[in-house]
Order: structure tokens, then C-alpha cells, then sequence
């Protein structure tokens, strides 16, 4: 049949391999060699099995082919999780209690050996600083600030950090060297910010104590719009995966949580206020967006009877000549089960799936209801949750780190439990507070004894792939 196909004919049957067999086809001879080898090929088989926009995969200096293969072989050494994989470091500097630590480094994997992992902490110390989680050292600290800093967010691409104190002082500050860029105060301390990466240009979303939402212009901290949202209430956000919708809540609360088209409040109309619909569910305490449908939100909430109930909700946008009006569609309900009643984690993979936590146990349901497995690998509570399309990494006062691995099945994925990754002595530490992750590393929050953190760092050894481990 070979000599029968032109380039054009191959490429289309081609299309439709896996990697395996494309791989296969390459043995043939030199002509399906050369047409297998097709950058549009692999570039299609990398999307499809890590759903993503391109720009967020960072080839460097690879080829697609190259990119899926190294990838690939990762995969299959993290699920393995040989001890002798992982480079583990206590990473110290701050004085005081970690608040918050995030990823400075896209994190997407990068073969070339020209990436790094960065991550950022700030604490209430005063400071922010920068790690290399790789080699185990502090790239920069921030000079000592007037007050505790409490939140930060990163924006990667901008190669940004943004922080806020205790008296509500937010500061940009660039990732090269950890200079300050520019700065706005609040009236009072802050209860939530969000970095969101939106078309028409990067944003910040902060929530005060009392209750009012900004919206500030990144990097220069430009106010484009505030509303009162929750007045006196301290509120929490959650902006889409696409940064088209904000929800926007108070904890338990008996008032509707709202949520909020994205552009009303960048672009918002004089005398008009921005864009919103109230949900008719009160008593909210979790709410998450799910990551392949930028406009499902899955929300946890009391009924008028005291029942917990865990409610997805499809958004929509309406546009007329006049105004844009929001549309809410319910799409799924489900009471929560008596042993989860105390749950206080919440996160979705894909469009379906949820991941709840009680105590110390990690429960996956569908968002019906479906209870598709339960976890108890720790003796203590879970303190955090990091899911991402690969893996799912827990930490716990047990002093330790429970790495998962999805497996694609039919329906729904399967979580399979790996391994542990170990923190400090329980002489001096209190067990992880945090972990965040990208590729190629971890990074747990460790507290330590009269009220201090360390970073505890976990890098795996990336070799680059051969092609034997594509799946």
C-alpha cells in the first residue's frame, strides 16, 4: 500500500495513529519516516493528551515529537516514584510563619534543560522571596516590608509577583530581581486576591474586609472598577479558567453568592454596575470551577432544612443591543454523605469529577453524586490539595506528602495512589500546611516549632525520553 500513498495521503492516515503506532510506522521506510516525524503531528497528539493552549507548552529548543516523548517518560517515572528520582531539600530564610507560596515558573515541563522551577513565598516575616527549587537555594528577598504579608499571587508569563499585607497594601514586583514595580492601598486588609490572564490583558481582583471587589490593572495597579459586593462581609473569589466569570461569595452566609461577567468589570459602563446574577442558594462554604468547562461551577452549600448539597451550575451570556445578561443553568445536584458533612477541601479535575476532603480522608465523586473511590493514606487531617491534569498531591499534618496519578478510563479517570514523599522530624516540625507543584518538583509548606516555616523542596531527575514509555 506504501508506494500506493503520496505525502498528503499518508499525513491523513496518519492523523489518526497514536504514538505508538506512529512510531511504528516510521520503521517502514525512509518516506513514512520523514512524513511520521511531521511537526503538526505531534503537535496534535501533545494537545490531545495534554489538553492546553499552545503557548503554554514550552518546547525551547525541542521538537514536538521530542516534547511528547520526554513527557511521556516523565509521566511514567513520577507514577513509578523511585526514591532515588526525587532530590529532596529544607529550603530556610524566612523568620517567620510561610502564608502563602505559588509557582513564579510556568508550569508546564521543559526538556531542553533550560527551565527552572521558581516558586515564591511571603511571610510574616515581612518579606517575599524567590526560591530555585532545584537547586535549593533564595534567589532574592524583598527588603523588609512595614507589615505582615498575607496573600500573594504570580503571573508567570509576566514573570510577576503581587502581594498584600495585613493593613491591605498590595506591590507588584518584578521576578528578575525582586524590585518593586508599583503599589495600591486599600481601606482596609484584603480577603482575597486573584491573578487572571484575560484576552483583552492581564488583571487583578481583590476582595476587602468589607466586602467591596477591585479591579486593578496588572502590572500597574490602575483601578478599573470597585463594587460592593457583601457590604461588611469579607468575601472570597474564584475567577474561570478562561477569566470570563468571577464568583464571588461569603462564607456561610445567608446571602446569595453572585457571580460576575469579567468584562463589566475591566470595562464597566458610567452609572451602570457591572454585569451580575445572584444565585438562589445561601450557606455557601465551597465552590470550584471545573477545568475543561471554563463555564461550569460547582458550588457547596446548605438548604432552608440544614442538608448539605454539593450543586452544579452552567453559565452562560445572553448579549442584546442594550446589555449582556447572564444565564444559570443547573445541571447537577447531590446530597453529601453524613461522613463527609465536615468537609473542607474542595477541587474538580476535567468536567465531571470532584475531589472532596474530610479529615484525612481524599473521596472522589462525580458531580451526580457517583462515589468513585476514597483514599485514606494519612493519619492526620489533609491540610491541601494541588490537581493538575497529571497528578494529584496532598499534604498533611502527618508530616508527610501523598503524590496520585491519573489513569484514563472509559467514563471517568482513575486516581491511582503512588507513594509518599517525607518532610522533616517530628522533633522540630508540625507537619505541611501547603504544597503546590509543577512537572518536574513539589513544594510543601513545613512548619516548624514557635511559629516558623521552611520550604521543604522535592525535584525530580528529568531524563529525557526514548520513546519507550509513550502509552
Amino acid at each position: 500500500m506504501g508506494p500506493q500513498l503520496g505525502v498528503h495521503e499518508l499525513l491523513h492516515v496518519f492523523s489518526f495513529l497514536d504514538a505508538r503506532d506512529l512510531l511504528s510506522a516510521a520503521q517502514v521506510d525512509k518516506v513514512w519516516n520523514e512524513v511520521s516525524r511531521t511537526k503538526e503531528l505531534w503537535r496534535q497528539l501533545c494537545l490531545r493528551r495534554w489538553p492546553c493552549k499552545d503557548s503554554q507548552m514550552t518546547l525551547g529548543t525541542q521538537t514536538w515529537k521530542q516534547y511528547y516523548l520526554c513527557r511521556s517518560e516523565l509521566e511514567f517515572r513520577m507514577e513509578s516514584g523511585r526514591p532515588e528520582d526525587f532530590v529532596c531539600k529544607a529550603i530556610a530564610g524566612h523568620k517567620g510563619a510561610i502564608a502563602k507560596l505559588a509557582y513564579l515558573s510556568p508550569k508546564e515541563p521543559c526538556f531542553d534543560g533550560r527551565g527552572k522551577s521558581v516558586a515564591c513565598t511571603v511571610s510574616a516575616d515581612g518579606t517575599v522571596r524567590a526560591w530555585d527549587l532545584r537547586e535549593g537555594t533564595e534567589i532574592w528577598s524583598s527588603p523588609l516590608q512595614p507589615a505582615a504579608l498575607v496573600n500573594l499571587v504570580t503571573y508567570p508569563q509576566l514573570q510577576l509577583v503581587v502581594t498584600v499585607d495585613k493593613e491591605g497594601l498590595i506591590k507588584v514586583w518584578k521576578a528578575e530581581n525582586g524590585s518593586e514595580s508599583a503599589s495600591f492601598r486599600l481601606p482596609m486588609d484584603s480577603s482575597a486576591l486573584e491573578a487572571c490572564d484575560h484576552p483583552e490583558g492581564p488583571f487583578l481582583l481583590v476582595a476587602c474586609a468589607d466586602g467591596a471587589l477591585y479591579t486593578l490593572t496588572v502590572p500597574g495597579l490602575q483601578l478599573r472598577s470597585k463594587v460592593s459586593v457583601f457590604p461588611d462581609h469579607p468575601t472570597s473569589l474564584l475567577c474561570s479558567p478562561d477569566c470570563q466569570w468571577v464568583f464571588a461569595w461569603t462564607q456561610d452566609s445567608e446571602l446569595g453568592p453572585k457571580v460576575f461577567h469579567t468584562r463589566s468589570l475591566l470595562c464597566p459602563l458610567e452609572d451602570e454596575p457591572p454585569v451580575s446574577t445572584t444565585l438562589p442558594i445561601g450557606l455557601t462554604s465551597r465552590a470550584c470551577w471545573a477545568p475543561d468547562q471554563a463555564a461550569r461551577l460547582v458550588v457547596m452549600h446548605r438548604n432552608d432544612s440544614g442538608v448539605q448539597l454539593v450543586t452544579t451550575y452552567e453559565l452562560g451570556a445572553k448579549k442584546s443591543r442594550d446589555a449582556i445578561n447572564i444565564l444559570v443553568q443547573q445541571i447537577a445536584s447531590f446530597v453529601l454523605p453524613d461522613t463527609m458533612m465536615s468537609t473542607h477541601l474542595m477541587k474538580g479535575h476535567g468536567s465531571k469529577v470532584l475531589l472532596l476532603v474530610s479529615g484525612s480522608e481524599l473521596v472522589l465523586f462525580t458531580i451526580h453524586g457517583l462515589q468513585l473511590a476514597a483514599f485514606q493514606d494519612h493519619q492526620k487531617p489533609i491540610t491541601s490539595v494541588c490537581v493538575d491534569q497529571s497528578r494529584v498531591i496532598t499534604s498533611s499534618f502527618d508530616l508527610s506528602l501523598r503524590v496520585y496519578m491519573w489513569k484514563k478510563d472509559n467514563q471517568f479517570p482513575v486516581l491511582k495512589s503512588c507513594y509518599h514523599l517525607l518532610g522533616g522530624s517530628h522533633r522540630w516540625a508540625s507537619g505541611f500546611t501547603q504544597v503546590e507543584s509543577d512537572s518536574v518538583s513539589i513544594a510543601g509548606v513545613e512548619a516548624r516549632s514557635a511559629g516558623t516555616s521552611v520550604l521543604r523542596s522535592y525535584y525530580f531527575q528529568v531524563q529525557r525520553g526514548r520513546g519507550d514509555r509513550v502509552g
